[in-house]
Protein backbone atom coordinates (compact mmCIF):
# COMPACT_ATOMS: atom_id res chain seq x y z
CA UNK A 1 0.00 0.00 0.00
CA UNK A 2 1.34 3.41 -0.98
CA UNK A 3 0.91 5.89 1.92
CA UNK A 4 1.50 9.62 1.69
CA UNK A 5 0.95 12.42 4.21
CA UNK A 6 0.76 15.96 2.90
CA UNK A 7 -0.52 19.34 4.01
CA UNK A 8 -4.26 19.70 3.87
CA UNK A 9 -5.53 22.11 1.22
CA UNK A 10 -8.93 23.66 0.72
CA UNK A 11 -9.44 21.21 -2.16
CA UNK A 12 -9.49 18.43 0.47
CA UNK A 13 -12.46 19.90 2.36
CA UNK A 14 -15.09 17.62 0.80
CA UNK A 15 -13.05 14.50 1.60
CA UNK A 16 -12.54 15.70 5.17
CA UNK A 17 -16.27 16.34 5.57
CA UNK A 18 -17.02 12.77 4.40
CA UNK A 19 -14.52 11.40 6.93
CA UNK A 20 -16.12 13.58 9.61
CA UNK A 21 -19.52 11.97 9.01
CA UNK A 22 -18.00 8.49 9.17
CA UNK A 23 -16.05 9.11 12.38
CA UNK A 24 -17.78 11.58 14.74
CA UNK A 25 -21.05 11.78 16.66
CA UNK A 26 -21.17 15.54 15.97
CA UNK A 27 -19.39 15.86 12.62
CA UNK A 28 -18.21 19.17 11.28
CA UNK A 29 -20.13 20.31 8.22
CA UNK A 30 -18.43 21.03 4.92
CA UNK A 31 -18.74 24.74 5.71
CA UNK A 32 -17.07 24.27 9.11
CA UNK A 33 -14.21 22.39 7.46
CA UNK A 34 -13.81 25.16 4.88
CA UNK A 35 -13.76 27.80 7.64
CA UNK A 36 -10.55 26.29 9.02
CA UNK A 37 -8.67 27.81 6.10
CA UNK A 38 -9.70 31.31 7.17
CA UNK A 39 -7.62 31.07 10.33
CA UNK A 40 -3.97 32.06 9.98
CA UNK A 41 -2.84 29.63 12.69
CA UNK A 42 -4.52 26.56 11.15
CA UNK A 43 -2.42 23.51 10.32
CA UNK A 44 -3.67 20.25 8.85
CA UNK A 45 -2.51 17.13 7.07
CA UNK A 46 -4.25 14.42 5.09
CA UNK A 47 -3.17 10.82 4.77
CA UNK A 48 -3.60 9.20 1.38
CA UNK A 49 -3.54 5.44 0.94
CA UNK A 50 -3.21 4.39 -2.69
CA UNK A 51 -4.25 7.89 -3.74
CA UNK A 52 -7.42 8.05 -1.61
CA UNK A 53 -7.72 10.38 1.40
CA UNK A 54 -8.49 8.06 4.31
CA UNK A 55 -7.59 10.24 7.29
CA UNK A 56 -6.63 13.67 8.46
CA UNK A 57 -5.45 15.69 11.41
CA UNK A 58 -5.88 19.38 12.05
CA UNK A 59 -5.41 22.02 14.69
CA UNK A 60 -3.83 25.34 15.35
CA UNK A 61 -0.54 26.69 16.55
CA UNK A 62 0.09 30.11 18.00
CA UNK A 63 3.24 31.08 19.85
CA UNK A 64 4.16 28.37 22.39
CA UNK A 65 0.75 26.64 22.41
CA UNK A 66 -0.93 24.38 19.91
CA UNK A 67 -4.21 22.54 19.90
CA UNK A 68 -5.08 19.32 18.15
CA UNK A 69 -8.71 19.84 17.10
CA UNK A 70 -9.43 16.72 15.04
CA UNK A 71 -7.83 13.46 14.04
CA UNK A 72 -9.77 10.86 12.09
CA UNK A 73 -9.17 7.74 10.04
CA UNK A 74 -11.94 6.00 8.10
CA UNK A 75 -13.13 2.92 10.02
CA UNK A 76 -12.05 0.48 7.29
CA UNK A 77 -8.48 1.82 7.51
CA UNK A 78 -8.07 1.73 11.28
CA UNK A 79 -5.54 -0.54 12.93
CA UNK A 80 -2.86 0.21 10.32
CA UNK A 81 -0.97 2.85 12.32
CA UNK A 82 -2.38 5.75 10.30
CA UNK A 83 -3.58 7.64 13.39
CA UNK A 84 -0.09 7.48 14.88
CA UNK A 85 1.46 8.71 11.61
CA UNK A 86 -0.96 11.65 11.45
CA UNK A 87 -0.40 12.54 15.11
CA UNK A 88 3.38 12.46 14.68
CA UNK A 89 3.21 14.68 11.58
CA UNK A 90 0.98 17.20 13.37
CA UNK A 91 3.30 17.34 16.39
CA UNK A 92 6.31 17.84 14.10
CA UNK A 93 4.48 20.61 12.26
CA UNK A 94 3.48 22.59 15.34
CA UNK A 95 6.94 22.14 16.87
CA UNK A 96 8.46 23.65 13.70
CA UNK A 97 6.13 26.61 14.21
CA UNK A 98 7.51 27.09 17.71
CA UNK A 99 4.91 25.33 19.84
CA UNK A 100 6.20 24.03 23.16
CA UNK A 101 3.08 22.06 24.07
CA UNK A 102 -0.05 20.65 22.49
CA UNK A 103 -3.48 20.44 24.08
CA UNK A 104 -6.54 18.41 23.09
CA UNK A 105 -9.90 17.28 24.38
CA UNK A 106 -11.10 13.72 23.90
CA UNK A 107 -14.32 11.94 24.83
CA UNK A 108 -13.81 10.13 28.12
CA UNK A 109 -15.28 6.97 26.52
CA UNK A 110 -13.01 7.00 23.43
CA UNK A 111 -10.61 4.26 24.50
CA UNK A 112 -8.88 3.98 21.12
CA UNK A 113 -8.04 7.69 21.02
CA UNK A 114 -7.01 7.75 24.69
CA UNK A 115 -4.68 4.82 24.04
CA UNK A 116 -3.12 6.60 21.05
CA UNK A 117 -2.56 9.80 23.01
CA UNK A 118 -1.18 8.10 26.12
CA UNK A 119 1.21 5.93 24.05
CA UNK A 120 2.47 9.11 22.39
CA UNK A 121 3.31 11.04 25.53
CA UNK A 122 0.12 12.95 26.30
CA UNK A 123 -0.88 13.31 29.92
CA UNK A 124 -4.34 13.81 31.37
CA UNK A 125 -4.77 17.34 32.70
CA UNK A 126 -8.36 17.47 33.88
CA UNK A 127 -11.86 16.19 33.38
CA UNK A 128 -14.25 18.62 31.67
CA UNK A 129 -17.76 17.70 32.81
CA UNK A 130 -20.49 17.61 30.15
CA UNK A 131 -18.15 19.07 27.54
CA UNK A 132 -19.88 17.56 24.52
CA UNK A 133 -23.39 18.47 23.28
CA UNK A 134 -24.69 15.02 24.26
CA UNK A 135 -23.49 15.58 27.84
CA UNK A 136 -20.46 13.32 27.73
CA UNK A 137 -17.35 14.34 29.65
CA UNK A 138 -14.06 15.15 27.98
CA UNK A 139 -10.53 14.65 29.16
CA UNK A 140 -8.19 17.54 28.52
CA UNK A 141 -4.72 16.26 27.69
CA UNK A 142 -1.37 17.91 27.10
CA UNK A 143 2.00 16.97 25.69
CA UNK A 144 5.24 18.89 26.06
CA UNK A 145 7.14 19.09 22.78
CA UNK A 146 10.87 18.95 22.22
CA UNK A 147 12.46 21.87 20.44
CA UNK A 148 12.52 21.19 16.70
CA UNK A 149 14.33 24.38 15.62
Amino acid sequence: MDVNIREWTENDAASAALIERACFKEPWTLETVKQCFRYPHFLGYVLEADGEIVGYVCGSSMFEDSELMRIAVLPKHRGKGFGKLLLERFLEGVARRGAERTFLEVRASNEAALGLYLKNGFQKNRLRKRYYPDGEDALEMCKALLCAN
